[in-house]
């Protein structure tokens, strides 16, 4: 596609995790398969959606008001029926196409990166259990629990503080470029003030695509000189 319009040149980058860099978006949809079906109910992409990019607490309060259950299961409940399940899945996480390359390429071409998260530590630190290698390439990580981010996604907290962390911080937010998966994640970027690049489930529904800057249907899709940012070296593009 063509070159995307930014204000100012895109200098750092902000990776979301879940689902954008790590397949582990499939773990929360089972075990909360399996939590509807004792109340006799299902799990669907449109709840799916409100509830992905939230903090724990947030997307739990979703999840039981909008499935019918809060009267039975309390959202402080259903985060302890499902943390055990995903404590034994998290460790498994493998990485989403495209993303080794992607980060090693913009390391190696020094462009400061990091992660803003809405995963509580302790789940950051399962779920990137097989790969710290390669999150050890993030200049910082800011996660769900941090005292600084005081909201969840869509609130724009999460990157603020993380666009503080930089060396020589706060960067501006318009030479920020965010890759997300939710659409929360990228409401938050664009509240934030800064460019999205939004790399959603084939599942989510096509209406959450708008307010991203640039759609893509994986990570191994992007081209870096389409924002400016130095070129991929080997044959994908």
């Amino acid at each position: 596609m063509a070159a995307v319009s930014s204000k100012k040149p895109i200098t750092h980058v902000i990776f979301d995790m879940d689902g954008l860099l790590l397949d582990t978006e499939k773990f929360y949809t089972e075990v909360q398969e399996l939590i509807l079906a004792r109340y006799n109910k299902t799990f669907d992409w449109s709840l799916k959606a409100k509830m992905m990019g939230k903090k724990a607490i947030e997307a739990a309060q979703v999840f039981v008001e909008e499935s019918g259950i809060s009267d039975k299961l309390s959202a402080e409940d259903f985060l302890v029926q499902r943390e055990e399940t995903l404590q034994t899945l998290f460790p498994t996480s493998e990485l989403m196409p495209g993303a080794s390359r992607l980060i090693r390429h913009l390391h190696a071409k020094g462009i400061p990166m990091c992660v803003a998260t809405g995963s509580l530590a302790r789940h950051f630190e399962l779920k990137t259990q097989k790969h710290r290698e390669l999150f050890s390439l993030m200049h910082h990580v800011v996660r769900g629990d941090d005292p600084e981010v005081k909201q969840g996604k869509p609130s724009p907290d999460i990157f603020l503080a993380a666009a503080k962390r930089f060396e020589g911080g706060p960067i501006d937010s318009q030479e920020i470029l965010v890759f997300e998966d939710a659409p929360s994640g990228v409401l938050a970027a664009k509240n934030a003030g800064m460019s999205v690049v939004m790399v959603p489930d084939p599942r989510l529904d096509s209406s959450y695509h708008s307010n991203a800057d640039q759609l893509l249907s994986s990570l191994l899709d992007f081209n870096p000189k389409d924002w400016g940012l130095p070129p991929f070296e080997d044959a994908l593009n």
